[in-house]
């Protein structure tokens, strides 16, 4: 799956990822007045409106694009009819040939895992058939819990050519509380990248790994050290935009060749209309204003990267 990723990437020249992250709050009022027609101020109506919104702005976007990824919180806020919403949109977005990376932080051991790799990324026999529950290609993972709970989720990548992000150094504020930590002379931010390496020898295919990480761009610093321990891991970038990475931070992230990162922009994109910059378009024309936001990423980053 990283092959196709990486295919992906080239095609567009875009190393980005869009996070479909949808809130209600983000959701222009027309489309909302849609959805609630439909099925009523239920959670079904706010599911419909997610799902509506998504499939404005993947339209907008997809040729800009090699990725997405959407947060499941965000659907299973609504519960079923949300889950309904988030399976809909990654069989849209796979229509659309993008690759879909699950952004759903699992972490647990034995079966629990194994459930968990088994419902995003492999299959499930029920009697005679066989089921996709998610069938999302890529999915981030919490390595808290060790080998025995990435284990089951490198098997299922091995088995169905399929991909996972490991949470390594998260560019969340309060991070360090735990990953900085010093051990045994090192950063435990250190040890787990480490380990990103070594899980991903055996799901490696070519440069790079099936296995990858996550580093966030407001840690530059970090990245560059990260990224020598982890020469084989693709690194997915959060923090970007909105959260106060920028594109000069990116540069240690990318190996000489342009490969090697995809960076995320979650609310800065799908929520641009919302932004002075992109103000005129209006919530009428609110996926227009994501697209210009993400030429405008693109344009931010890539002289930097090269």
């Amino acid at each position: 799956m990283i092959q196709k990723l990486i295919a992906n990437i080239k095609e567009k020249n875009a190393p980005i990822v869009v996070g479909l992250d949808p809130m209600l709050g983000y959701i222009p009022e027309q489309v909302k007045k849609e959805a609630f027609g439909a099925f009523g101020e239920t959670l079904e109506g706010a599911a419909e409106a997610v799902w509506l919104y998504n499939k404005a702005i993947v339209d907008a976007t997809c040729d800009l694009i090699p990725a997405v990824k959407p947060q499941i919180a965000m659907y299973e806020q609504f519960g079923i009819p949300g889950l309904m919403a988030y399976r809909k949109t990654i069989d849209y977005c796979h229509e659309k040939g993008l690759v879909v990376i699950a952004d759903i932080k699992r972490g647990d051991i034995g079966s629990t895992s194994a459930a968990y790799a088994a419902a995003h990324l492999g299959k499930i026999t029920v009697g005679a058939n066989t089921y996709e529950p998610f069938a999302e290609d890529f999915a981030t993972v919490n390595p808290y819990l060790g080998t025995d709970g990435i284990k089951p989720f490198v098997d299922v990548c091995k088995q169905e050519n399929k991909g996972i992000f490991v949470l390594v150094k998260t560019s969340n504020p309060s991070s360090g509380e735990f990953q900085d930590r010093i051990v045994d002379g090192k950063a435990l931010y250190e040890h787990v990248g480490a380990k990103v390496e070594e899980w991903g020898a055996e799901v490696r295919k070519g440069d790079y790994s099936n296995v990858g990480a996550v580093v966030g761009a407001t840690y530059p610093e970090m990245g560059k050290l990260l990224r020598k321990i982890m020469p084989h891991a693709y690194i997915l970038v959060p923090g970007y935009g909105a959260q106060g990475g920028k594109a000069a931070d990116l540069a240690p992230y990318f190996n000489a060749d342009g490969l090697g990162a995809i960076v995320n922009s979650s609310r800065g994109i799908i929520a641009a209309y919302k932004q002075e910059k992109y103000a005129n378009y209006g919530a009428e024309h609110f996926a227009e204003a994501s697209r210009k936001a993400v030429e405008d990423m693109l344009a931010d980053i890539r002289p930097v990267i090269g």
